[in-house]
């Protein structure tokens, strides 16, 4: 009986220090994954001080108010580890230019935490039915999730829009992708094989936002300003066609 009970101990002893093994290792899994969140990359200036039509809690709207509305609206999923607001300048363009441009805010500046993040805003916008053509896009790893969510997409959209990034799955609706020639983070095999490619000669990554230098990034020969206006001539043309 006591050799029973011994080996009960035993057992319950190591069960007790797995557990506790798992859990330490879960709790520094989730301090780690914080500290790694904490290293993103902020807005500036230019973008801090730019005009946002409304904020709501997961996204920011950019609608037009200079020229007459397109009926037309683009959600955007930013780049990893990015602060949303960087490409509130590229978002302002397009408004200004008809298109209401929306920007979402994810979760730890991480696109693949919120992937179904246009069902929300489609769900929103379905009430006030005053847009006619939906497009969805992103930048870096926010336009990787945006083609992964638009394989099975709750809703229908028109276009799907590639800034410094390719498509990791397939789908039916017409691509657009654009990539700097001096960009060095999505300068991939896989950009160069697509049919839809506009390649922006002197641009580069990180100056599809105002969010400063990227590490690994081409130095860009073009300024972030005409970078980014040859991008949204190339949208507008994209959705308009």
């Amino acid at each position: 009986m006591c050799v029973k009970m011994k080996k009960n101990s035993k057992l319950l002893k190591i069960l007790f220090r797995t557990v506790i093994g798992f859990l330490v290792a879960i709790i520094l899994s989730f301090i780690a994954f914080y500290i790694y969140t904490l290293d993103y990359y902020r807005v500036d200036s230019v973008a801090e001080n730019t005009v946002i039509t409304q904020t709501m809690d997961d996204y920011y709207i950019f609608e037009p108010d200079t020229i007459p509305d397109k009926n037309i609206g683009f959600i955007f999923y930013p780049g990893g580890k990015v602060e949303a607001l960087a490409y509130a300048p590229l978002m302002k363009k397009l408004s200004d230019n008809g298109i209401t441009a929306i920007l979402v805010n994810m979760p730890f500046n991480l696109a693949v935490l919120n992937i179904n993040a246009a069902d929300d805003i489609r769900n929103d916008y379905n009430k006030s039915g005053n847009i006619n053509k939906w497009y969805i896009g992103g930048h870096s790893l926010g336009g990787a999730m945006a083609s992964s969510y638009i394989a099975d997409a709750k809703y229908k959209f028109n276009g799907l829009v590639l800034l410094g990034a390719y498509p990791i799955n397939d789908f039916d609706i017409p691509l657009l992708t654009i990539i700097g020639s001096k960009d060095k983070i999505a300068n991939d095999e896989k950009v160069k094989e697509l049919e839809s490619l506009l390649i922006i000669q002197g641009g580069n990554h990180a100056n599809v936002g105002d969010y400063g230098l990227q590490k690994g990034d081409g130095k860009a020969s073009i300024t972030r300003e005409e970078q980014q206006q040859i991008t949204v001539d190339a949208i507008i043309d994209f959705f308009t066609k």
